[in-house]
């Protein structure tokens, strides 16, 4: 009798897991069914459905197929991948404020991503490139924000604030020095773009490994939450986790600036209105991270695309009007 009962209260947690995951991947199959229809020309659920079952018209699966659904899925890696960053940079530094575009990390991505492209270097480097600089920008919020004692959240985010906006003037100077006929391109860029995303399985695959990888260390990042202090007093490798998660964070940003350019505050709002709902065990947030931005980055850029057709607007407006609300209303709650 003792042996089952572990096991039962197992399998029912993980049924409590499955639950709301299966809700937000129904959620995303739905935006992304809401992508690949709306646009200058309606494609219908019945269409939709043709195309799924290998029939339909030749240009609606030209126009399907080739240009929507890409750009969807592109959307749903490039969301996924920064609620991830971002759910993993608050447990790093037990802040529900921390954000790869609050701290810096996107400009720092940028910045590497931007100088790359510049120098006329391949897709791998720009990747490279984008990470160090995500890496970069990391080491530098939390080592300042240390200093010589322990950090404290309104420390840390001063010192996010000033780094980004460090970034934001080597931007600039980059933008100023840059052949004229560039211009256009990379500020569109910086603003958030997913009109030129064609490649979603990069994205998709990172974002699929990184979950992967960070689901078994749940409890492990469950206990780092609390303080390095108890996660060493309870076994905790607190150094190697940290690492780790300093790592995983740059790479998925660096992912996330490389295919769509610079979206802020996906990884502030998504993580912590996942806690709200559903608590802050990891083995759940992580994954559900991953379905919910992505669901909300692929609605953002319809509405972008949508709004004020034929003309679009960069998807990083459409998430700064959600975020910066959010961000106040978080700001004034931590007082």
């Amino acid at each position: 009798m003792h042996a089952a009962r572990p096991a039962l209260s197992e399998i029912g947690g993980r049924r409590g897991l499955a639950r709301p995951l299966g809700v937000l991947a129904l959620a995303g199959l739905a935006a992304l069914a809401l992508a690949v229809g709306v646009g200058s020309v309606t494609v219908s659920p019945a269409e939709l459905w043709a195309l799924v079952t290998g029939q339909g018209e030749p240009l609606s699966r030209t126009l399907v197929l080739e240009l929507r659904l890409p750009r969807a899925l592109s959307a749903f890696a490039v969301g996924g991948l920064l609620a991830v960053a971002g759910a993993l940079m608050q447990v790093l530094l037990r802040n529900p404020l921390a954000d790869p575009y609050v701290l810096g990390l996107s400009g720092g991505a940028s910045v590497g991503a931007l100088a790359a492209m510049l120098a006329g270097l391949g897709s791998a480097v720009i990747t490279g490139s984008a990470f160090g600089g995500a890496l970069v920008s990391t080491l530098l919020v939390f080592g300042l924000a240390h200093g010589a004692g322990s950090w404290t959240p309104s420390r840390l985010l001063l010192t996010g604030v000033v780094v980004a906006s460090g970034w934001g003037a080597v931007i600039t100077l980059m933008l100023a020095v840059s052949p004229a006929d560039r211009l256009p391109g990379m500020l569109y860029w910086l603003m958030g773009d997913l009109a030129y995303a064609r490649s979603p399985l990069p994205p998709l695959l990172l974002l699929t490994v990184v979950c992967l990888l960070a689901v078994p260390l749940g409890r492990s990042l469950n206990v780092l939450a609390r303080g390095t202090l108890q996660a060493a007093a309870l076994g905790v490798a607190v150094r190697p986790l940290e690492w780790t998660i300093y790592l995983a964070a740059s790479a998925l940003t660096a992912m996330a600036v490389t295919t769509a350019g610079s979206i802020g505050f996906v990884g502030l709002v998504v993580p912590h209105m996942l806690r709200l709902v559903l608590g802050n065990d990891q083995r759940l947030i992580l994954p559900a991270c991953a379905l919910a931005g992505g669901t909300l980055l692929v609605l953002a850029d319809t509405l972008a695309r949508t709004l004020i057709a034929p003309e679009q607007l960069p998807v990083g407006v459409i998430t700064a009007l959600l975020g910066v609300p959010t961000f106040l209303y978080l700001l004034y709650r931590s007082r």
